[in-house]
């Protein structure tokens, strides 16, 4: 063993040294006896395991002698079935050696003595007597046959007796001689055991008189280095007495330290609280710029912008003859599309181009910068043009695991309204309604069959509201879910030649954000609306007959006065005719002004399907050169009237968060016409206020 000795610069440091190497020889001391201790657990583990392989042949011997008992009972049975049968055999030479002398004496001639000449008649009696007499004869002879026959079957059973006897008898000797090598082996391996047990327990006792010997000398060390230790605890005493009186002094010391730091601390907390208003300051200014950067973006990538999504071929239409895809991609540009019609390659460009690959997730990063601006105060709409069957059902909505557009706006919104707080406070309210024939239906009320109309707004501000829509305010996923499912649930669909589930009607979900700002006192008011039209179609193709036929007719029509608003909107007419559908009139608001629009046309492969693709292209195509100019010169002087008084950052001019002109929510007549604001009298100023916004029915169903 080797103890490290070094030098220390005062008794103390000394005392410490001795007191380490006292610990260090207790410390091999217990190691020694911690490891004879495991070597007797280990002895004994070894002998615990010599005695279970002992019981474990002493119980094969008493199975084998258990064996042994049950041969021996079997054969002391057989025994005595060999003793019942000799009887049976000596009973049956009785009754033979019986036959045998009755055929004897039959055989003997009759010795006649006396001759009698009597005659005698035969009475009836007689013959009874002697048929009785044959009768008995015969069932004797009868049951001679049985006894003889039985007779040969103990004969048989005697003989196999006898066979199983002496095999018994031959495997109880084997038995005897297994018993007997058993027996020696167990004999021979415990007697080997017992020596084995005495060698270690032998040497286990040498090795630990050896290891209690060292243990001895240590803890002779160990009590040498004790007495030397007393010294150096007196000097421990001193040093703890002078610690005790500098401990004494500390609670002075730590208070005046305390005071200091509080008055540093207060400094530096003001310091950075000015620092905090100075940076707060900065991040208003930044966030009314990003808001006006943002909103410059959205407006040079065009007011309508035009995506379209190619849907993949299904499994059940690769087995059709024309299915071929007719559909291909620019590689190098994500805008173009080709499309291979009558032997012609038709080229047709817009702002982006899905292929049949792209993700949900991937269609909604294109179109969230658009949903975010309804939070900032803009109208805006995204809807879904196509033929029936083209996908526009899946992109707007999608699947409970896999949504689409529709929840994952109204998810993202609850993200941005939920990173502006404490500041801002929203409020996001819902409604669903479906234009089904050119009549509006309520899909979220108490009867969705119930009419509904477009009116003005009678205070004279131009906006366009619904009488009796219902309308749910929602804070979370779970309502999101509960609004779906019962618009889902009251949407007229059919089945048609080109889809099982068609969409007879367009959907429109009409999603209301209204802000108020606390620390500034401003208020926006958003409003997006998320259309999924019903399919354009042929009526030859689609196999409509009889309703169908007039749902189809109603379908094609509205689209038609879509088309013919565009055309307008293109060519800049005077007057659009929104009033020629229920369609165009109810998205006034989000086709003109200053609002944001997006269409996604949707786009089947199919070779069968490439007359409505052109179609639906060429539509496409013509909206997307529409542009749409700011609603009035009121708006454009509200907005430069309010960045005039808001803060600027590096000489650029930054406005307050806008508070946009957007319609009135689509509510019951009697709630929106009390909450109409008696200043607006221009048609073309669109602002309200946040009481206007809060009207109507916002019960939520639970």
């Amino acid at each position: 063993m080797t103890i490290l000795i070094l030098e220390w610069s005062n008794p103390l440091n000394k005392s410490c040294a001795i007191h380490f190497s006292c610990v260090s020889q207790l410390f091999i001391f217990c190691s020694v006896m911690l490891h004879l201790s495991q070597d007797v657990e280990a002895l004994r583990g070894e002998l615990c395991r010599k005695d279970e392989e002992c019981r474990e042949q002493e119980r094969r011997l008493a199975a084998l002698e258990q064996q042994v008992q049950e041969r021996t009972g079997v054969i002391v049975q057989l025994q005595q079935q060999l003793e019942e049968a000799a009887q049976r055999r000596q009973e049956l030479q009785l009754l033979r050696d019986g036959e045998e002398t009755l055929s004897r004496q039959a055989a003997l001639p009759l010795q006649v003595k006396y001759v009698t000449k009597t005659v005698e008649v035969e009475s009836a009696q007689s013959k009874q007597a002697l048929i009785e007499a044959q009768a008995h004869n015969q069932a004797l002879q009868e049951q001679l046959s049985v006894q003889r026959q039985l007779l040969r079957e103990l004969e048989q059973q005697l003989h196999e007796s006898q066979r199983s006897s002496s095999q018994l008898r031959q495997q109880i000797l084997v038995y005897e001689g297994e018993m007997e090598r058993a027996q020696g082996q167990l004999e021979a391996e415990m007697q080997s055991l017992e020596e084995e047990k005495n060698r270690v327990i032998e040497e286990a006792f040498i090795r630990a008189e050896s290891e209690m010997k060292a243990v001895h000398e240590n803890l002779a060390g160990v009590r040498m280095n004790l007495l030397t230790l007393q010294p150096a605890l007196r000097t421990l005493t001193c040093d703890y007495n002078c610690l005790k009186r500098q401990v004494q002094d500390f609670p002075y010391m730590l208070e005046k330290a305390i005071t200091e730091a509080k008055q540093e601390i207060c400094q530096v907390i003001g310091e950075v609280s000015s620092a905090n208003q100075e940076l707060l300051r900065k991040y208003k200014r930044e966030m009314n710029l990003r808001k006006k950067c943002h909103n410059e973006l959205v407006r040079l990538k065009g007011n309508i912008r035009v995506l379209c999504r190619v849907r993949p071929v299904c499994a059940g239409e690769t087995d059709a003859a024309d299915t071929k895809n007719k559909v291909t991609f620019d590689p190098d540009d994500d805008a173009v599309l080709y499309l291979s019609n009558k032997g012609k390659l038709m080229t047709f460009e817009l702002d982006k181009v899905f292929p049949t690959q792209a993700t949900q997730e991937e269609v909604f990063q294109e179109v969230q910068s658009l949903v975010t601006s309804c939070i900032d105060g803009f109208n805006v709409c995204i809807f879904a043009y196509g033929q029936t069957g083209s996908g526009k059902t899946y992109t707007m909505e999608g699947v409970p695991e896999d949504p689409g557009i529709n929840q994952r706006a109204l998810r993202l919104l609850f993200s941005a309204v939920s990173e502006k707080k404490p500041d801002w406070d929203y409020k996001i309210t819902v409604s669903m309604v479906e234009i089904y024939n050119e009549t509006l239906r309520n899909l979220l009320g108490d009867n969705p069959n119930e009419k509904l109309d477009i009116k003005m707004c009678p205070d004279g501000s131009g906006q366009l509201y619904v009488p009796g829509l219902t309308e749910f305010t929602v804070e979370s996923v779970e309502d999101i879910n509960k609004v779906f499912d019962l618009g889902h649930m009251n949407r007229a669909t059919a089945c048609t030649n080109l889809n099982e589930h068609s969409s007879r009607s367009h959907a429109l979900l009409i999603v209301t954000v209204a802000g108020f700002n606390s620390s500034t006192g401003h208020r926006t008011s958003g409003k997006l609306n998320l259309v999924d039209l019903a399919g354009s179609e042929r009526i030859t193709k689609s196999g409509a007959e009889g309703s169908r036929l007039r749902e189809a007719q109603c379908i094609n029509k509205s689209l038609s006065a879509l088309g013919d608003v565009i055309n307008a909107l293109r060519s800049k007419h005077s007057h659009v005719p929104f009033r020629n559908s229920r369609l165009t009139y109810l998205l006034q608001d989000s086709l003109s002004g200053d609002s944001k629009t997006l269409m996604m046309v949707q786009v089947s492969p199919l070779e069968s399907n490439v007359s409505e693709s052109v179609c639906s292209l060429k539509f496409a195509q013509r909206v997307r050169s529409v542009e749409i100019g700011p609603s009035s010169s009121s708006r454009r002087q509200a907005e430069s009237s309010s960045t005039s008084s808001s803060p600027t950052h590096d000489g650029v001019e930054l406005d307050s968060p806008p508070v946009t002109p957007v319609p009135l929510p689509i509510s019951r007549a009697s709630s929106a016409s009390s909450a109409l604001s008696s200043t607006s009298k221009t048609p073309t100023t669109r602002r309200r206020s946040h009481s206007q916004l809060s009207t109507g029915r916002t019960k939520l169903m639970a």
